[in-house]
């Protein structure tokens, strides 16, 4: 296991132990974790990550197809059979793939006809590895952990109080914590 892969895994068990948790399920052992963990660190090795910004490139939001997607989420998932462990391996392979740009799409405050937001309904939520954010949301990389958790209390539609009492669902600091890393290792240039 090299050095990249030793910073990587601890952190994606650190976010399937939460998501599991959340919904409400004991996660796996910790060796399947981090088995886990290095199979996905195996695809985005193959795959490469992807490339940096340049200076004033704003990027632009894009990604894999299901049928991209599909033969890399079996290889992460490594045979394992639990339709939970298959929706984050599905989140969690976007997160490392998808390219990088600087300007949030605004989904997590895009209200529906009903009024409602679904990025902000806790039930929802509790299906994302990154809460309430996009896998690759900028601002995981924008903003410090303080102002996002600020912006976000000023833009909850039901108010600060609802977002704060689940802010551990909404905006996960283990997501954050990956996300950053993600964005510093595409900066190294190697993997």
């Amino acid at each position: 296991m090299d050095a990249a892969e030793k910073e990587f895994t601890p952190l994606v068990t650190a976010v399937l132990a939460r998501f599991f948790a959340q919904n409400g399920r004991a996660a796996p052992p910790m060796d399947a974790l981090s088995a886990f963990g290095e199979r996905l660190w195996a695809v985005v090795v193959e795959r490469g990550l992807p490339r940096p910004l340049g200076p004033g490139e704003v990027g632009v939001a894009g990604g894999l197809t299901e049928d991209e997607c599909a033969p890399l989420i079996a290889a992460a998932l490594g045979g394992a059979d639990d339709p939970l462990l298959a929706n984050a391996a599905r989140q969690l392979v976007k997160a490392c793939l998808y390219p990088e740009f600087t300007v949030c799409r605004d989904s997590f405050r895009a209200v529906a006809a009903d009024g409602g937001c679904r990025r902000q309904e806790l039930k929802r939520v509790l299906g994302r590895v990154s809460g309430t954010h996009c896998v690759d949301c900028p601002h995981w990389i924008a903003l410090e952990s303080a102002q996002h958790e600020n912006y976000l209390a000023r833009e909850w539609k039901s108010g600060a109080a609802d977002f704060a009492q689940h802010r551990e669902v909404f905006l996960p600091v283990d997501f954050r914590a990956l996300r950053r890393w993600l964005h510093t290792r595409t900066r190294i240039g190697s993997l």
